[in-house]
């Protein structure tokens, strides 16, 4: 073979070599017959490049060919970016190709999270694209409420001061100091009492002491009395009460229908007409023994006899001797 054939050969291999490379760099792989490429249409890819990789699951099926503006009018200004898949894994057209940081120290990869219902994604078809925050833009987002929030309270608070100082004149100020100062001396007062009250309980705590003791005394005699209150047997007390008052109920009813002689005194009009005539004569007759002893008791030794008894002079308790 001559030195010219071999130079040829020598130049084509590296000329074939330099565009697998080159193809190869650009994420194509000029000698795997499953290659796929799909679309995705971003409005912001956040460092995503030509060099980042494509995985499924975690693991890597491909990389970012290639990442150019969408020609389309209506679409000004989004980007378009092509994948080339490797790996003939099945997924449908609902499929999302989202971005994600690929660590702290920068740098974006694509992971495609696959969906399993409806057609099947065929290589040419367009994905749904997302773009997931990466750790300084999560706390972006989040500071970001509450950076509002807080500009939204000191434009608040502001308004508030300047309230106050429209309405805290200086009669209001110094109203507002006399209203402290008097606050102060009712809590030097408080302590002063407080300082009198500990100091008097101090001073007699031996007759508190004792008065407790005598609490607690009579207190265990209570309870003493509260147990033998409880050891009496007072149902069979109570029992005795009920019969005794059912016997008195009984009496009364007797009474009342003027049954028996206390009953008959009660109820019969006679005999308490008889009873009154009785009790006035026997007043009578001791009115006229007090006023009239002679009468009852004569003792004479020239035979005089005793007046009559006069029923008038009786009356006025007058004697008629």
């Amino acid at each position: 073979m001559s030195k010219e054939l071999k130079t040829g050969i020598i130049s084509v291999i590296i000329i074939a070599l330099g565009i697998w490379g080159y193809n190869f760099l650009k994420g194509q792989d000029l000698f795997s017959p499953n290659s796929r490429h799909f679309y995705v249409e971003y409005k912001s890819i956040n460092g995503l490049n030509s060099a980042s990789i494509v995985t499924i699951n975690g693991l890597q099926v491909g990389k970012v060919e290639e990442i150019s503006f969408n020609e389309s009018p209506e679409k000004k200004g989004t980007l378009l970016v092509k994948l080339n898949l490797e790996n003939d894994f099945k997924f449908s057209k609902n499929s999302v190709a989202k971005i994600y940081s690929a660590g702290l120290m920068g740098g974006q990869n694509l992971a495609i999270i696959p969906n399993y219902e409806g057609e099947l994604a065929q290589s040419g078809d367009y994905l749904q694209g997302e773009i997931e925050s990466d750790l300084f833009s999560s706390v972006g987002e989040k500071l970001n409420p509450i950076q509002a929030k807080v500009e939204n309270v000191l434009v608040h608070l502001d308004s508030l001061i300047v309230g106050m100082n429209q309405t805290l004149n200086k009669e209001t100020r110094e109203s507002i100091t006399r209203s402290i100062q008097g606050f102060e001396g009712t809590l030097a007062n408080v302590n002063k009492t407080v300082t009198s009250l500990n100091k008097m309980l101090e001073d007699n705590k031996v007759k508190i002491d004792v008065t407790l003791d005598n609490t607690k005394k009579i207190t265990e005699d209570f309870s003493k009395v509260s147990a033998d209150l409880a050891d009496v047997n007072l149902g069979q007390t109570v029992k005795k009460l009920e019969t005794t008052l059912e016997n008195v109920n009984g009496v009364l009813a007797q009474v009342n229908s003027g049954e028996g002689t206390l009953g008959k005194l009660v109820k019969d009009e006679k005999m308490y007409t008889n009873l009154t005539n009785a009790s006035k004569e026997l007043e009578e007759l001791l009115r006229e023994m007090k006023l009239n002893p002679k009468r009852f008791v004569h003792f004479s030794l020239f035979g005089k006899k005793p007046k009559p008894y006069n029923e008038e002079k009786n009356q006025q308790n007058t004697s008629n001797q």
